[in-house]
């Protein structure tokens, strides 16, 4: 939903703690999402085959269809009987500010599924991304890859206020990959009790998105590396953004890439969401990308990037590549 006015103005410093507000929006779109299902479609868009690893409703059937009609694999997503596919109810303002809730619904079986049986079908994984999920079942996935030796991805997120600290370590400890935003950073170190030395011992690259600021890369005793965002043209509705940097990092470290070469196009891919209403809505195009990315960092990384993107970016569904 979208308010026209800020929320900011409706808060009153001294009645913060009996809040009782009712936001008047302008608009209701239903659209689909999910974190893994945004990460998926990222990287089914861009050339990979991710297989979607979660649990979902019996309202889930259309979404599934279309989402393998889009290249990604949806036979490891386990159906409820009872319960509806997690939701979403997001309310954003004029300064694209976002007050929401979560409503967790079938996402509660999620730890019903082994990595292990899903791996024997689908065959060994590069990576897999243990995303907001089920506590229970972001555990036992980060267990289950420890114990196979498949590299992984912690991603938090919104589930770090959900754990306690035994749980973020468990979570945190041995990941190639780490993705939080600023926020999430710092919260992270007051969860696991580690500072952010600690953490980087215990870690790979720990990747901290700062919105407009640009993006963090950090290794333990080496420089964090800094790179801008890319600019947009039009911010349109952030929801989904960081899904999007994710996929695109997410893609180009899958292909070889140096870090930075595969963050600038996440960065780039996190500008075209920010460009579009929801967070699966957006064309993508090679050229595009290209454009995009040497606009914010110059010919060279344009030229780095060019004929990998050309054959990587997937032509949309029912049309036809040329």
């Amino acid at each position: 939903m979208a308010y026209p006015g800020r929320f900011a103005e409706q808060l009153i410093a001294d009645r913060l703690d009996r809040v009782s507000l009712s936001f008047l929006a302008d608009s209701l779109e239903i659209r689909r999402g999910g974190v893994a299902a945004n990460i998926a479609l990222g990287l089914a868009r861009l050339g990979h085959s991710p297989v979607l690893v979660g649990a979902a409703g019996t309202d889930f059937a259309g979404y599934g269809e279309w989402l393998r009609a889009e290249g990604v694999d949806i036979s490891a997503v386990h159906l409820s009987d009872t319960l509806h596919t997690a939701r979403f109810v997001c309310t954003t303002d004029a300064d694209q500010n976002q007050i929401a809730t979560f409503y967790a619904g079938a996402m509660a079986e999620a730890r019903r599924i082994g990595i292990p049986q899903v791996a024997a079908r689908t065959g060994p994984f590069a990576l897999v991304v243990v995303g907001p999920n089920d506590p229970e079942a972001m555990l036992r996935h980060t267990e289950e890859c420890r114990h196979l030796g498949i590299p992984f991805a912690a991603d938090p997120s919104q589930q770090l206020a959900r754990l306690d600290r035994e749980g973020a370590r468990r979570l945190v400890d041995g990941a190639r990959l780490l993705f939080t935003n600023e926020y999430e950073a710092a919260l992270l170190t007051e969860r696991t009790g580690w500072t952010e030395n600690g953490i980087l011992a215990r870690t790979g690259t720990w990747i901290v998105t700062r919105g407009a600021e640009g993006v963090t890369l950090a290794r333990a005793a080496r420089e964090p590396l800094r790179l801008a965002a890319v600019p947009t043209r039009a911010a349109t509705e952030p929801t989904g953004v960081g899904d999007a940097f994710r996929a695109g990092f997410l893609a180009g470290m899958l292909r070889g890439w140096p870090r930075a070469r595969a963050a600038r196009l996440g960065c780039a891919l996190a500008t075209v969401v920010l460009e579009s209403v929801g967070p699966q809505e957006y064309a993508l195009t090679a050229d595009d990308l290209v454009r995009r990315i040497e606009d914010a960092y110059g010919p060279r990384a344009a030229r780095e990037v060019g004929p990998a993107l050309a054959r990587m970016v997937r032509a949309p569904v029912g049309s036809v590549a040329g």
